[in-house]
């Protein structure tokens, strides 16, 4: 299916919508009739227990793998089976939970490589309008000084990726997703192997792309508090499909959603407002 082959939707208020997606690998389901909706210029978290499928998911919806069943409307538009780089282009990005930095190459280069349409990417441009390409490399360049600021890594602007702390490369991955400009941003555990001082950081950062650059933004985190603190909704997946939906207060005091996790209910919330109360 190509870009302009995908069938319109009658649009809704939300920018990615999934709708009765399975995904099967021989005989075993690994995602299970998902249906959500992740709403315009929102956060939205899916938390789930480990082997509910939620990464599958993620590899569905960016295009890595091709669900069996079901749509994925992003902005209206059926795009299940597209690959990874149509839907870059449709403006949907992700991260991964081990970043994919190119590790021999500089953050800065990290970053400039990112921009979709380059004109330099243009054999034709890049021999016979090199004064254009030129000037759009510097207008590359200096937005990518401007995410290195925003991030506060301007002092290993020339270092190797490779050569970075998993923290710094966590920013990195965060620093490519702004490059790319989104509409739709899928956060696969953020947080993972990251250590308090710099949540913090990244939490500003993750929430900098809804209330400056107007992302969606949907997120995977066994962090609870990291959840509470940036969703507006939240997403409970099993392995069953979608068990829950709402706020995270009304999350945590769903019995269904504690059973879940810990395989009987009764606890009531009180006993898990403490934050982890998923084990990872």
């Amino acid at each position: 299916m190509t870009l302009s082959d995908s069938p319109a939707i009658p649009a809704t208020n939300a920018a990615l919508s999934i709708r009765g997606v399975h995904k099967r690998f021989g005989g075993v389901v690994a995602v299970n009739d998902c249906s959500f909706d992740v709403p315009q210029g929102s956060i939205t978290g899916l938390i789930g227990p480990n082997g509910a499928g939620k990464t599958t998911l993620f590899n569905v919806i960016s295009g890595f793998l091709t669900p069996n069943e079901g749509q994925i409307l992003l902005n209206g538009v059926d795009v299940a089976g597209e690959k990874p780089n149509e839907l870059f282009h449709r403006g949907l990005v992700r991260t991964f939970q081990i970043p994919h930095e190119f590790q021999r190459m500089t953050v800065l280069e990290n970053l400039m490589v990112v921009p979709k349409e380059q004109a330099g990417e243009n054999i034709f441009n890049a021999w016979l309008r090199w004064g254009m390409v030129q000037d759009q490399e510097a207008q590359v360049r200096d937005r990518a000084d401007e995410v290195l600021e925003i991030l506060r890594m301007t002092h290993v602007r020339n270092e190797l990726a490779g050569v970075l702390s998993g923290g710094q490369k966590k920013l990195l991955e965060l620093g490519r997703t702004m490059m790319a400009e989104p509409q739709v941003v899928l956060l696969d555990e953020p947080g993972a192997g990251v250590n308090p001082t710099l949540m913090r950081e990244l939490s500003e950062h993750i929430m900098r792309f809804k209330t400056e650059m107007g992302c969606s933004v949907c997120i995977i985190e066994h962090d609870m508090d990291l959840i509470g603190e940036l969703s507006d909704s939240v997403i409970v997946l099993t392995s069953e499909g979608v068990l829950a939906e709402g706020s995270m207060e009304e999350i945590r005091a769903n019995d269904l959603v504690i059973e879940a996790y810990l395989g009987h209910t009764g606890v009531g919330a009180g006993a898990h407002k403490a934050g982890r109360v998923v084990p990872s």
